[in-house]
């Protein structure tokens, strides 16, 4: 069951589990007992977000559960509390899980928790294990031995996919993503397998995950200084998940893998600096699914409050404070997300001293002018371009200073997946009328600059981006900050059958008059070529999936462009200080 130590009693029977991993370079005292034993000592019992939380599941337990209301949640209520009403509620709802599994099992067919290439096995076998584990008085032994064998054949089907089956059907999937740690679907196949193994006291799952799964878990934030996702800001918020499942895994075993890297404490920073002036926007990076919109939500704040409870740093921990009480999002606004708000947001205000952060790992730089609401903010990509959900925005930037300034046109279409480099503020290189995609695969190079008084300076080289024997040979970006403007340098090399369109895209309609353009309080102004042609497009009028925005392209250029924007007066006061 959940409990605040390590120790578990199943029958008389106690399962040891090692705690030193090698490959984390720990050394940590063993042995220590397998169990689902979660820490929940940290609860204010007293709070209000408790009570929210226990209004929310007891509402429950009286017949009227709220939106995708989890047994999980259940399971934390009858730990906190003892009634023993919670606990038949959980095992209520989950067994209406297997039930409904074993029903289409019989017919051949294959249950819900594989659909979708298995991304919904986190919440379900997670919410099995944890009901299984905490409420076995409330179960049979035929009921539990029902779960175990669809939770056991669930978590091998996932690892599995080529021979996966369900009872005497074969059921291969395509095993997307079960070797790609930086995908969100991989938290939640590690959250099946963890949840499973240590509720079973599986001794094959727990190897398996420490031996395989986890190590590779640890490698890939290694290898991703500044923190953040290569999926971006969108799918990049699972981080959720991972730092769940790194205090579950502490908690249960005492092996602490937010400790293994940076990435956690860097993660704080990516999400401090990566969220808006006005506090209730963030970075428009990647695929944004959930809303075109990028308006911070319960998942970004839980993922704050996550890694805040991980980080081992007084004073990210204080920063994360700082940011979970300036955020729009100061409590969870949906019921089933209440549970996390029992983790503890603290009480500091406090604000990072540097006013920049690369995050080299992803490729995504964040800036500001100062600490203000009303500060000039800019971000920028160039990195690897690797992950599905990410984006062909390598060398895109956005501004944004009350407002957006020029951002990408994704977030006003109604998919929230417009992909393609023509809705991004790139270089748009087309050969004869057909546009040069980036590639999967490559690499872009960012550095960024402190030139003191003089601003910051950000030089990209986005060659790469294009792959080998692609008609853009050479694209090297800088950008520079300095006395309220940004300007924009692109020197580019193409074949001779191709060419280079400067673009920007605008909330508003960009008025154009020669070689300038003003769009709200974003004035455009192009230094080189001297003879640029610029145009407007109204994004619905070229695709139905963009409800709304303006995109201006600046033509002409021969392997140079020099764009200068403005907005405001004086807004860059000094110099900027790189994070450390």
């Amino acid at each position: 069951m959940l409990r605040s130590t390590a120790t578990r009693h199943d029958g008389g029977r106690r399962t040891r589990l090692t705690r030193g991993l090698l490959w984390l370079g720990l050394t940590l005292p063993t042995p220590l007992l397998a169990a689902i034993g979660l820490d929940l000592s940290y609860v204010d019992r007293g709070g209000a977000a408790y009570q929210r939380f226990k209004t929310y599941v007891d509402a429950a337990v009286a017949g009227r559960p709220g939106y995708a209301f989890s047994p999980l949640d259940a399971v934390f209520m009858a730990r906190l509390d003892g009634n023993p009403a919670y606990c038949q509620l959980a095992v209520q709802l989950v067994e209406q899980q297997v039930s409904a599994a074993e029903a289409r099992i019989a017919q051949g067919q294959r249950p819900a928790v594989s659909f979708d290439s298995y991304l919904e096995a986190g919440d379900l076998i997670g919410a099995l294990a944890f009901t299984f584990d905490g409420c076995a008085a409330a179960m049979s032994a035929a009921q539990r031995a029902r779960w175990a064998a669809y939770a056991e054949q669930a978590v091998w089907n996932i690892w599995n996919p080529s021979q996966a089956r369900w009872g005497a059907t074969p059921h291969p999937w395509s095993g997307w993503s079960i070797n790609d740690p930086g995908n969100n679907y991989y938290y939640s196949f590690v959250e099946a397998t963890m949840s499973w193994a240590l509720a079973s006291d599986s001794a094959n799952w727990l190897r398996f995950l420490r031996e395989v799964k986890l190590p590779a878990l640890v490698q890939v934030f290694d290898g991703l200084p500044g923190g953040g996702s290569p999926e971006g800001t969108g799918y990049g918020t699972a981080h959720m998940r991972l730092f769940w499942l790194y205090r579950l895994w502490r908690d249960a075993t005492g092996e602490d893998l937010a400790a293994a890297n940076r990435h956690v404490d860097d993660t704080i920073l990516y999400w401090i600096h990566a969220t808006l002036p006005s506090n209730d926007r963030f970075a428009p990076i990647g695929d944004q699914a959930r809303s075109s919109q990028p308006v911070l939500y319960d998942y970004q704040r839980r993922l704050m409050l996550e890694a805040r409870a991980l980080t081992g740093d007084p004073l990210r921990r204080r920063l994360a404070s700082g940011w979970l009480n300036r955020i729009a999002v100061r409590r969870m606004e949906s019921g089933f997300n209440y549970r996390h708000d029992l983790l503890a947001a603290g009480n500091d205000t406090a604000l990072p001293e540097s006013r920049f952060h690369h995050a080299s790992g992803t490729g995504h730089l964040f800036a500001r002018s100062d600490w203000s609401n009303s500060a000039l903010w800019l971000a920028m990509v160039a990195g690897p371009f690797e992950q599905s959900h990410a984006h062909e925005d390598q060398g895109s930037f956005t501004l944004f200073r009350g407002d957006w300034l020029t951002v990408t046109a994704n977030i006003w279409s109604h998919s929230g997946i417009q992909q393609g480099s023509e809705v991004h503020n790139v270089l748009r290189f087309e050969r004869q009328d057909r546009i040069v995609r980036q590639r999967r695969g490559t690499r872009s190079t960012m550095v960024v600059a402190d030139g003191g008084a003089a601003g910051l300076r950000v030089d990209a080289d986005l060659t790469r981006a294009y792959g080998p024997n692609a008609p853009v040979r050479h694209w090297q970006r800088t950008l520079r900050f300095s006395a309220g403007q940004v300007e924009v340098h692109d020197d580019y090399a193409v074949d001779s059958d191709t060419r280079a369109v400067f673009q920007l895209n605008f909330p508003l309609a960009p008025l154009i008059n020669g070689t300038r353009a003003r769009a709200g309080d974003l004035e455009v102004e192009v230094i080189e070529p001297a003879g640029a042609t610029l145009s407007a497009v109204h994004w619905p009028t070229v695709d139905s999936d963009v409800r709304s925005g303006w995109r201006l392209d600046i033509a002409g250029g021969a392997g140079r462009y020099v764009v200068r924007l403005k907005t405001g007066a004086s807004l860059f006061r000094d110099g900027f200080d790189i994070e450390p």
